[in-house]
Formats: C-alpha cells, sequence, structure tokens
C-alpha cells in the first residue's frame, strides 16, 4: 500500500516494525521482572518497590535501544525526563501502562511506545507509528499512519454498533480520590444507557480493545500524553474516531474514543453526566 509521503513521515513502516520489536523486548523484559519480584516479596520486600523498579529499568532498556538505533530522535518517558531530538520525531513511551495491574499480578498491563511528529503535544503531534504489547497474552498491537492496525499480523477493525444503549464501554478512574468521587457520580448517568461499563485499568490496551472490536467505545479523563499516544493510533487506523471535548483533540481533560455510529451520542452522554465539571480539570 502506498501513501503520500511528506518530509521525515517517510518510513512509517520501518518505524511501526521497530516501535513492535521494542515493545514486545521490553514487555518480556518487564515480565520477567514480574515474576522474579512475587519471589521478593514474599520475602517481605517491598512489592511497591519493585514496581518502580520495573518502570525505570523496563523504560531505561527503551531509551538505550532507541539511542543506539535513532540517536537524532527525541525521547518523552514517563519515569525519566525528555531529552529533545534533531530530527522532528519524537518516541512517546509508557514502560508499564497498568501500574496497579502489574504490582496485583493482573495480566492487563502494557508497554507502548509510538513515535511522533512535531512538538510531543497530544493537541498538535502527528502520530506516525506505535506499538502496545500485553506481555501476559502475547498480543502485540501496531499501527502506522495510514497503513492500518494489527494485532499480531491480524488486521483489526472496530465493531459497528449503531445503539449506544447496546454497546460496550470502557473507562478508568483517576489516582486522585476526589475525582474518582466525581467519576463515580458520572456513572450514575452513564451506566443507565450503555450495555454495560468495562474497566481494564490500562489506557494503551484499552484503546487496542476498542480497535479489535472487543468494546464498542472508551473514554477517560486525566490522561498522560503517554498513556494514548499509541493506542490512539492503533484505533484510529482501525476505524474508530477518537476526540476530546467538542472541537477539541484527545488530551488530560477528555478522550473519548468509539466506533462511527455511537461516538457523537456517547461524547454527549459523558458531557451530560459531568465530564466537564471534573475537578482540577
Amino acid at each position: 500500500m502506498t501513501s503520500a509521503h511528506h518530509g521525515s513521515g517517510d518510513g512509517r513502516d520501518e518505524l511501526r516494525n521497530l516501535a513492535r520489536t521494542l515493545a514486545r523486548e521490553a514487555g518480556d523484559f518487564a515480565l520477567t521482572m514480574r515474576r522474579a519480584g512475587v519471589d521478593v516479596a514474599a520475602h517481605k520486600s517491598s512489592a511497591v518497590d519493585i514496581v518502580t523498579k520495573a518502570d525505570q529499568a523496563t523504560e531505561q532498556l527503551i531509551r538505550e535501544r532507541l539511542h543506539a538505533l535513532r540517536p537524532s530522535d527525541g525521547v518523552l518517558g514517563e519515569e525519566g525526563s525528555s531529552v529533545s531530538g534533531t530530527s522532528g520525531l519524537t518516541w512517546v513511551v509508557d514502560p508499564i501502562d497498568g501500574t496497579v495491574n502489574y504490582l496485583y499480578g493482573i495480566p492487563a498491563w502494557g508497554v507502548s511506545i509510538a513515535v511522533v511528529e512535531g512538538d510531543p503535544d497530544p493537541a498538535t503531534w502527528t502520530a506516525l507509528a506505535g506499538a502496545v504489547a500485553n506481555p501476559s497474552t502475547g498480543d502485540v498491537f501496531s499501527a502506522a499512519r495510514g497503513l492500518g492496525a494489527t494485532c499480531n499480523e491480524r488486521p483489526l477493525a472496530v465493531s459497528t454498533p449503531t445503539d449506544l444503549a447496546m454497546s460496550l464501554v470502557a473507562t478508568g478512574f483517576a489516582y486522585s480520590s476526589e475525582v474518582r468521587a466525581h467519576q463515580g457520580e458520572m456513572m450514575h448517568t452513564i451506566l443507565p444507557r450503555v450495555r454495560d461499563i468495562r474497566r481494564f485499568g490500562a489506557c494503551s490496551l484499552d484503546l487496542c480493545a476498542l480497535a479489535d472490536g472487543r468494546v464498542d467505545g472508551y473514554f477517560e479523563q486525566t490522561l498522560s500524553p503517554w498513556d494514548h499516544a499509541a493506542g490512539a493510533l492503533i484505533a484510529r487506523e482501525a476505524g474508530a474516531i477518537i476526540t476530546g471535548f467538542p472541537g477539541e483533540t484527545e488530551g488530560r481533560t477528555l478522550l473519548v474514543g468509539a466506533s462511527p455510529g455511537i461516538h457523537e451520542e456517547l461524547l454527549t452522554l459523558i458531557i451530560e453526566a459531568g465530564a466537564g465539571q471534573l475537578p482540577g480539570l
């Protein structure tokens, strides 16, 4: 498949292959640390410290690989300082998305790696390629701009619901108890109007589930750029519509992703439920 190339947008397929390779390698590394951490935790060491070390060590592995292979690119990661590059491309990395699941041994955490063109800001960047690995299941989701999305080479496509009341919707909640209280109140309005809610605990995997038709919609607030950089591209390339509030791109204030048939209705419902009144936005 060919499409128009522009400047450093060339080589998107190669960028996707690199993102996929790194996500898989980093995921295997983090899974190995998790298995070792259970043994350490049994000796009364802090399991939380295991998570911190795993996050940092996994991101360091990704940074070292990127520095060796793409020395002129920038890196924006959750665990380390932002590194500016000279190429106009930045890798946006979440070494372990779903840290609480990782801590508890719930098999819903992932490694998310995306490469974007322009400033590493979701409002203005152009995502070129990305990958999300779920080491617990062996799934590696990936996409390149204009070239579609896959899971382990299988093409992805969103579901095609037209009725929000029959749609399964994923979401996530913030760490702040004040914000969670408001999000709980929002559910009072949302839950009766959808098929049901799923809360997996990892934004990147929620977006990949949307891409694969495992859920029909997904929304969350207070996200960071590395949470959704890869997943949003994968979902879009599978046919999802992803926005923030009306007229805005997705970002910290809101991300709503859904099949085209229900996106507008879902966004309207979320606003009706009080998304605009979330504390701290």
